[in-house]
């Protein structure tokens, strides 16, 4: 199991893997569980500052979730799919849009359904010119099951995210970048580096404030602008009592660069 998503650190910065290259990188129980496990470890990681989230071989980034199993959880009944397929999507999608920690997926390949899903739920995105994005469920008779019919209308708007949902086409890299799916589109072989120095240029400030920021955006998003300018304002009296935040003042003042600690 632990060869579902494989994990590497470079620094301050966590790479994870999606490791069923066989598969198209598919999303069965046992990955969706592995990369839970692994980000509650990366969360407890004060080394750790950022993520960068990919699929291995040059084919896919996921493929969606494992039909062949879903099938099984469907013929088990509905209550057993809904726990199982349904809930278990959900709560990974929700756990990648929430973290305390930038997430960047670097799509390689293939983004199709569960996939594309993770792509909208994760902070930031960066696409090879190889990559193919698309919402196929509706193919197999279903809708999305991990956000996609939220977060795409959220990103995309409500039309073109309902002509991508109800026609289950694909589309291309750069349609998912103008929908605002992902922030650049790259060349193949600069699609880590690419998404590494995104990653560089944000570990760079006050982890304590991209928590902040990140929790404000997610949290404040859905809801009326009072109640996320309230969001706003709790998130920077969480940081207004923090040592990041004194050496932030010190170092623009006197012109050098901060040496921020996290506390």
């Amino acid at each position: 199991m632990s060869d579902l998503v494989k994990y590497e650190k470079q620094g301050a910065i966590a790479l994870l893997t999606l490791n069923r290259p066989e598969k198209l990188n598919a999303l069965d129980y046992a990955t969706n569980d592995r990369l839970m496990t692994l980000l509650d470890g990366i969360e407890g990681d004060p080394a750790v500052r950022a993520v960068v989230l990919t699929g291995a071989g040059e084919r896919a980034f996921s493929a969606g979730g494992d039909i062949h199993e879903f099938a099984q959880s469907v013929k088990a009944g509905v209550e057993t799919a809904v726990r199982d397929f349904c809930r278990r999507g959900q709560s990974m999608t929700a756990r990648l849009e929430s973290f305390p920690k930038p997430v960047i997926a670097a799509v390689n390949g293939i983004a199709f359904g569960g996939g594309c899903e993770i792509t909208e739920a994760v902070h930031l995105a960066v696409a090879s010119e190889n990559a193919l994005f698309a919402k196929p469920e509706i193919k197999i008779g279903i809708p999305p099951t991990f956000g996609g019919t939220q977060r795409l209308p959220r990103l995309a708007g409500r039309k073109r995210a309902l002509e991508l949902l109800l026609t289950g086409d694909t589309f291309s890299p750069w349609r998912a970048y103008e929908m605002g799916l992902v922030n650049k589109v790259v060349p193949h072989d600069r699609l880590l580096p690419a998404a590494f120095e995104l990653a560089e240029r944000i570990i760079r400030h006050s982890p304590l404030a991209a928590s902040r920021i990140i929790t404000a955006v997610t949290r404040g998003i859905n809801t009326a602008i009072a109640e996320g300018l309230l969001i706003e304002q709790e998130q920077f009296a969480r940081m207004a009592a923090t040592r990041d935040v004194h050496e932030g003042l010190e170092a623009w003042i006197g012109r050098r660069a901060p040496q921020y600690t996290g506390s």
